[in-house]
């Protein structure tokens, strides 16, 4: 009896027991239930605390913080380039290949479509593998990722801190599901990846992987993207090509498993070997128009100190993602980047080297002391001592650096070439290379189609279209002949003899040009015929007749800005003015007489697509259109029969052109202004220094170092047709339709006025 009722109060004890260990279990779980509710609703809206630290707000997880690039595109839609900290420009999920949001989900998260940021089953998965010691793979989900990504950890965090990071990735991860659709946090996904090779997100990871744009990743292109994004570094296909490729066929046998392709398609996908033919890292090297989006970054970037953003910060080129839309054709950029290119490289620099092979002091006309001068000159003008100057090295240090052998790249017209000299032999290695730049003006909007300021950005620096200024020579003579049309005491008919002038000087000595023609000497020529053979003498009677004066601010109503002192000699070109100041002064002339400013950017737009500014030609009427038209006729005289005229026997190009060709003293400078009814192009050649030139005018004549180069660009320009420009002539004044420019048919009719008036006279 006794021992039922022990058995009975043990029983009744052991229940109670049971049912008090159920209760304490029951307290437990509802405790921590209570706490994880806390913490997600402290962590949800964002409370603050030394241990949880800031939760994105809603306002942010709508407007995530990335580095954006800003992008200069082409007027034809073509990315030229980017400014950035990190290379990174967003899509959209339309812009996406299907087949890169298939491999994507494949190798890191199929159940994507199915959870809502936290895959339950993806965290037993890894459970059960702490647990066991066995890896089953990773838990996070792709909006997970997206979370750190978008919401970094920070460095150095204690095992605690590593915790409740991690349960803020969860909640951050749970918020960005509410606020985005599945479809856009893909896209936000593969924006923020970095793919390794300065490239930042899915469409500058596609064109320096592949040089294309994201939406045209075929399935192995796609996957070795997917693969990638796990390891930039270790994957990589440049420097671990056989991982990369272990790496993108494990992607593509996922798909398989997967149902996205067949496993015959898997088989055969997985034999293809990886092309990185077009693989190119973007930067401000590379691409094209580098030189004009140098030009434009120092531009922008005071431009965007005065520029603020809605919450009153300024703008940022290298972090705001602006849209930059320039005036460039991509196509004709590349016309004349291979313009310059084809004339320099395969005919000018060899005729050059030639011209100068078993000369000791080649390529200088000077002397050994003067050569010794220059180049200490050239050395204190380098970035290297600059670099070596303010870290406080002495000046005998400094030479010894210049002159120790170094390892080094080096240009060269059949690529870069990796070698060893000194630093001081390197310059004079580059002083011997002939140089040109291009720009291409849009006649009647001023808008900048083509920009070539350089032979490469790379090893050549120094932009010769806005930044260097150099003598033009005889393509000075258009300001001098303008203002004698715009008097209207002179056509280009209008004869003058062909004889030596001189001109008094303040000093009482008298300024005489040489002329080295002869032909037509001591006859009467016309202003045509003397501008189309560069007439000096003709020149110096205009001078004679107008005044520097006169004529400079002639120059400057048609846009030149550079000093030009008031000396006769200016006539002869003696000033030294930029290319981009002569191409938009010649402008003027097929512009009918208006002077626009030409410009390189139509408008910015923020990240968002909203437009920032407009941006417009300044424009200022220089001389009537009679005038302008006047000078289009001249000018074509030196086409037709003057020193522009191989443009039709040698080039065949025999439409109506308007030019003038330059060269100026020890032929320093070779130029080439072209004018067509659609595009004003000018272009410039020679060499770096002025003391490095053809000894012979033969060579270093503008018809030989600057016309072929204009010539090679129109012959592109006028064989693609998508381009509609024009091979008509230009269109005549409305104001005075009955011009005549035929100096024969002139003559006559001129005899006949003289005829009469002698008649009348006599009568």
């Amino acid at each position: 009896m006794k021992d039922k009722e022990s058995k009975k109060v043990k029983k009744t004890k052991k229940t109670a027991d049971s049912k008090h260990g159920i209760r304490w279990y029951l307290v437990i779980l509802w405790s921590l239930f209570v706490i994880g509710i806390t913490s997600v609703f402290i962590l949800f809206y964002g409370i603050t605390h030394e241990w949880f630290g800031k939760m994105p707000s809603f306002e942010e997880l709508e407007n995530p913080s990335t580095n954006l690039a800003s992008e200069i595109i082409s007027a034809d839609g073509k990315v030229l380039g980017t400014y950035f900290i990190e290379n990174r420009s967003n899509v959209r999920y339309s812009e996406l290949s299907p087949h890169l949001v298939d491999a994507l989900l494949a190798i890191e998260d199929i159940r994507f479509y199915e959870h809502s940021g936290i895959d339950q089953r993806a965290l037993l998965r890894v459970l059960f593998g702490v647990m066991t010691g066995s890896k089953k793979g990773g838990g996070s989900t792709l909006t997970q990722q997206l979370a750190k990504n978008l919401f970094p950890r920070g460095e150095n965090l204690s095992t605690t801190q590593l915790v409740i990071r991690k349960f803020q990735e969860w909640v951050t991860a749970t918020k960005l599901e509410y606020n985005y659709s599945k479809d856009e946090i893909i896209a936000m996904y593969l924006n923020t990846v970095f793919y390794g090779h300065n490239a930042y997100g899915i469409k500058k990871a596609s064109e320096t992987f592949f040089g294309i744009e994201p939406k045209d990743l075929n399935i192995e292109q796609a996957a070795l993207m997917a693969g990638v994004v796990n390891a930039p570094s270790r994957y990589s296909p440049i420097r671990n090509p056989e991982r990369a490729l272990q790496r993108r066929n494990l992607v593509i046998s996922q798909m398989a498993v997967y149902g996205f392709i067949t496993q015959k398609e898997c088989d055969s996908i997985s034999q293809i070997p990886i092309d990185m033919g077009d693989f190119g890292v973007l930067d401000h090297n590379s691409g094209q128009a580098t030189y004009l989006r140098e030009y434009l970054r120092l531009n922008l970037h005071e431009w965007a100190k005065n520029k603020y953003k809605p919450d009153g910060t300024p703008y940022n080129i290298y972090k705001d993602g602006l849209k930059i839309y320039t005036t460039i054709d991509s196509r004709l950029q590349q016309y004349a980047e291979d313009a310059v290119r084809e004339h320099l490289a395969l005919d000018l620099q060899p005729a050059f080297d030639n011209h100068w092979k078993g000369y000791t002091n080649a390529p200088f006309v000077l002397e050994e002391e003067e050569i010794e001068k220059l180049m200490e000159l050239s050395m204190k003008r380098s970035e290297r001592y600059r670099v070596l100057k303010n870290a406080g090295i002495d000046m005998d240090s400094i030479k010894k650096n210049f002159n120790t052998p170094t390892e080094m790249t080096v240009f060269s017209w059949s690529g870069p070439i990796d070698t060893v000299m000194t630093p001081m032999d390197s310059m004079l290695y580059y002083k011997s290379f002939l140089q040109s730049s291009l720009m291409s003006v849009e006649t009647h909007t001023g808008h900048v189609k083509a920009y070539v300021g350089g032979n490469d950005y790379r090893f050549f620096k120094y932009d010769h279209v806005t930044q260097a200024k150099r003598q033009v020579g005889s393509t000075f003579k258009p300001f001098l002949y303008s203002l004698a049309m715009q008097e209207g005491e002179y056509t280009p008919c209008t004869k003058v003899p062909n004889i030596s002038y001189s001109i008094e000087m303040p000093d009482g000595k008298f300024w005489e040009p040489r002329d080295a023609g002869k032909s037509m000497l001591g006859e009467e020529v016309t202003l045509k015929w003397a501008l189309a053979h560069s007439n000096n003498r003709i020149s110096t009677y205009l001078m004679k007749r107008f005044g520097p004066d006169a004529v400079i601010q002639m120059a400057r109503r048609m846009g030149v800005t550079s000093p030009i002192e008031s000396v006769p000699s200016i006539c002869l070109g003696v000033c030294d003015l930029s290319l981009y100041e002569m191409v938009g002064a010649m402008n003027t002339f097929a512009n009918k007489g208006v002077y626009i400013k030409p410009i390189f950017i139509t408008k910015i737009e923020d990240k968002n697509g909203n437009v920032i500014e407009y941006f417009n030609a300044e424009q200022l009427e220089a001389m009537d259109d009679v005038t302008a038209y006047k000078m289009i006729e001249l000018m074509k005289g030196v086409v037709q029969s003057g020193t522009g005229v191989r443009l039709k026997y040698k080039y065949g190009l025999r439409n109506p052109i308007a030019g003038k060709t330059g060269t100026t003293q020890n032929q320093s400078d070779g130029w080439f202004m072209g004018i067509t009814p659609d595009l004003t192009t000018g272009v410039w050649t020679g060499a770096e220094d002025r003391a490095v030139h053809f000894r012979t005018i033969s060579l270093g004549q503008g018809s030989n170092m600057a016309l072929p180069i204009w010539a090679l660009y129109m012959q592109k320009v006028y064989a693609d047709s998508t381009l509609n420009i024009s091979q008509g002539d230009f269109e005549k004044p409305l104001s005075d339709v009955s011009l005549e420019f035929d100096c024969e048919l002139y003559e006559q009719e001129q005899s006949q006025k003289n005829t009469i008036v002698d008649e009348e006279e006599e009568f």
